[in-house]
């Protein structure tokens, strides 16, 4: 039995009943960002700007890991290793973390990671300030984090569709993606700062200390015990939520979507030699090109206004990977740089759209209990599928050229957006529920 001023979805979460479940007034937010997720839900405020800044430093630690490893080795495989000591514990542990998210209180859990994340980047500030010089331990903290990520990321994941309703979630998609844009931008530009005027260990201490807000965030949240006494954490746990992705056939879609826009149209790994080799540039070319789809991101997510509108959500995933794939190849034709910045700007904005669907029509259609397992493929899907597109994206450069493997791999994107589209025509009639009623 609901409570007055709650309302349960159809995945039997309750959460606080609005009295506007209507679209937008007009006026400017017709177009820009819907912020009634941050003024309706003080929670969901305040856990968001602990996740900005917490996400602006964490961007500030990767810069200075790279820094760091660089300054020691003088080799760019040591500095890619780092991305191997992130990606293997997210793909190794994030299965096992989603679990474990629905079997305890999360609130609790994200409580313990992040705590321990932030003595993380404190031992990431000691180390440089002893000038200890010692790249293995450079590498077992980044694995360190990147094991609590893990598990922090599939918990924080289930506290949004607790704090809001349902018709919310769309915005609440787009806020989201919008402070991780925002951070990814503003995050090593402060870093860049900060080193210079004060050395490495003062962007670690910075990012330690964000977590004091972003902890705060979570501490005012209300408890977020596992519904129905949750699960026992393991094998057998992420066995089910293996289970209750494959006999849900469109959210099996999703990530099969996600799966196909990042490992043919992920053209990271070509941006140094399409620098020098299409427009004749040099180390800023590079930094513009790798900015580039997170400043198409940030004008995306805000101007989503309109989509928290959109109901056709199957369709609208369809057409944002579509603009993804188009984007690409269109990038790998051209010899313009300021048209090459623009198109994957346009990617970047498609790619948010994308997320934003994503996210509502996930956290919608799954239960409860079985969230943190759900956000745990989910991460696995994120963090493995951009990796495996730079490996095929190196793969095809090396047997053809770098523009090559852009337009093919944004081309087989689009071909495999159509034969989702023929073979799971169920995926593009999804529509988004209904709001239920509240009270």
């Amino acid at each position: 039995m609901t409570k007055p001023g709650e309302a349960v979805d159809a995945a039997g979460t309750t959460y606080p009943a609005t009295t506007d479940p209507v679209p937008a007034p007009p006026g400017r937010r017709r177009v820009f960002v819907d912020l009634r997720p941050l003024r309706e839900s003080p929670e969901y405020r305040r856990l968001w700007v602990g996740g900005l800044l917490s996400k602006a430093g964490s961007q500030m630690t990767s810069v200075a890991v790279f820094i760091q490893v660089y300054s020691l080795t003088h080799s760019s495989l040591a500095v890619g290793m780092v991305g191997l000591t992130l990606a293997v514990p997210l793909i190794a542990f994030g299965l096992l973390g989603g679990s474990l998210a629905d079997a305890v209180d999360r609130r609790k859990l994200v409580l313990v990671t992040s705590g321990l994340l932030a003595v993380v980047s404190v031992a990431f500030a000691v180390q440089a300030v002893l000038d200890l010089r010692q790249l293995w331990l450079l590498y077992v903290l980044t694995a360190l984090q990147s094991s609590l990520s893990a598990i922090d990321t599939p918990a924080r994941g289930t506290f949004t569709p607790r704090l809001l309703p349902p018709e919310r979630l769309p915005a609440a998609a787009a806020l989201s993606l919008l402070s991780f844009h925002f951070s990814t931008i503003v995050g090593p530009l402060l870093a860049g700062v900060v080193i210079a005027a004060a050395g490495l260990q003062a962007a670690y201490v910075v990012d330690a200390l964000t977590f004091v807000v972003g902890l705060y965030g979570v501490a005012r949240l209300r408890a977020m015990p596992a519904q129905s006494g949750g699960t026992r954490p393991g094998p057998r746990a992420v066995l089910e939520g293996l289970r209750f992705l494959r006999h849900e056939p469109i959210l099996g879609t999703l990530m099969l979507l996600d799966l196909n826009a990042t490992i043919f149209g992920m053209p990271h790994a070509l941006f140094p030699a399409l620098a020098q080799s299409h427009f004749g540039g040099g180390a800023r070319t590079i930094g513009l090109l790798y900015a580039a789809p997170a400043i198409g991101g940030v004008v995306g997510a805000a101007l989503s206004g309109p989509v928290t509108r959109v109901r056709r959500q199957g369709l609208a995933v369809l057409v944002a990977v579509t603009v993804w794939g188009a984007s690409i190849a269109g990038f790998g034709f051209t010899h313009v740089l300021w048209l090459g910045v623009l198109l994957l700007g346009v990617a970047g904005a498609g790619d948010v759209i994308s997320v934003v669907f994503r996210s509502t029509i996930v956290q919608v259609n799954t239960p409860d209990a079985l969230r943190g397992r759900v956000g745990g493929v989910n991460l696995v899907v994120g963090e493995g599928g951009p990796r495996l597109g730079d490996v095929e994206a190196g793969l095809v450069a090396a047997f053809t050229s770098p523009a090559v493997s852009a337009i093919s791999g944004g081309l087989a994107c689009l071909v495999g957006v159509a034969v989702v589209a023929v073979a799971v025509p169920a995926f593009t009639r999804y529509e988004a529920a209904r709001p239920p009623a509240s009270g």
